[in-house]
């Protein structure tokens, strides 16, 4: 298997400002304000891709607009896509990707994960995360805990946002009644908490930039 090109590798190619970063996705949103015009930018897609590239290909169609996200960081597939987009006078909007994952602290990752993959319904990526084989649920990942914590959900969301939306989604958060609880990780991420302490981490792909395979 080729190498997986890193999230900064793949923002650096000419041609792909309409992607973003997400975790392991690439994805653009193209508003399309019809049915009609986003059927017709989707058939598009499915001609400009070939069998292989299809692959790595999920789309969701929706009255208002095509999300298209890439599995693989394939910046010439996502370069073609939004040309044909952009013939059809499409322009993309970055704030509506993102990518939602639970997470939960576990002491033993390998004695719970059966059981969330099987009445989850999910696929297995390694030894501590799952994905919905339909690509419609959110991503189940764990998350190691040396000891146990009271006082504390052991399970909480994790939203990976463009890495240069973070701030904006932040702020809204925090006039929203949330909190900052860490910054500590941050740009990679940040752990916000509502006003009864339940917590939520937002994430970016800095510093995340790996390139093995399976990674993001």
């Amino acid at each position: 298997m080729s190498r997986q090109i890193t999230a900064r590798e793949f923002h650096a190619a000419e041609g792909v400002e309409d992607w973003r970063s997400l975790y392991h996705l690439v994805s653009a949103h193209f508003p399309t304000g019809s049915l009609t015009d986003g059927i017709a930018l989707v058939d598009e897609i499915g001609r400009l891709a070939d069998e292989t590239e299809q692959q790595i290909l999920t789309i969701d169609l929706r009255g208002a607009g095509v999300t298209v996200s890439l599995s693989r960081r394939d910046a010439g597939l996502a370069r073609r896509i939004s040309a044909a987009a952009t013939e059809r006078g499409l322009t993309a909007d970055p704030t509506a990707v993102q990518v939602i994952n639970l997470t939960l602290d576990a002491h033993v990752s390998a004695d719970v994960l059966p059981f969330w993959r099987a009445v989850l319904g999910y696929s297995q990526i390694g030894d501590d995360y799952l994905y919905d084989p339909s690509r419609r649920g959110p991503g189940f990942g764990l998350q190691q805990m040396e000891v146990p914590r009271s006082q504390r959900n052991r399970m909480h969301l994790d939203v990976a946002v463009p890495h240069d939306q973070a701030e904006a989604r932040i702020a809204a958060a925090l006039a929203a009644g949330g909190r900052l609880v860490s910054d500590t990780h941050a740009p990679m991420w940040w752990v916000l908490a509502d006003a009864e302490g339940n917590e939520v981490c937002v994430a970016t792909w800095v510093g995340r930039d790996v390139g093995a395979a399976g990674t993001v």
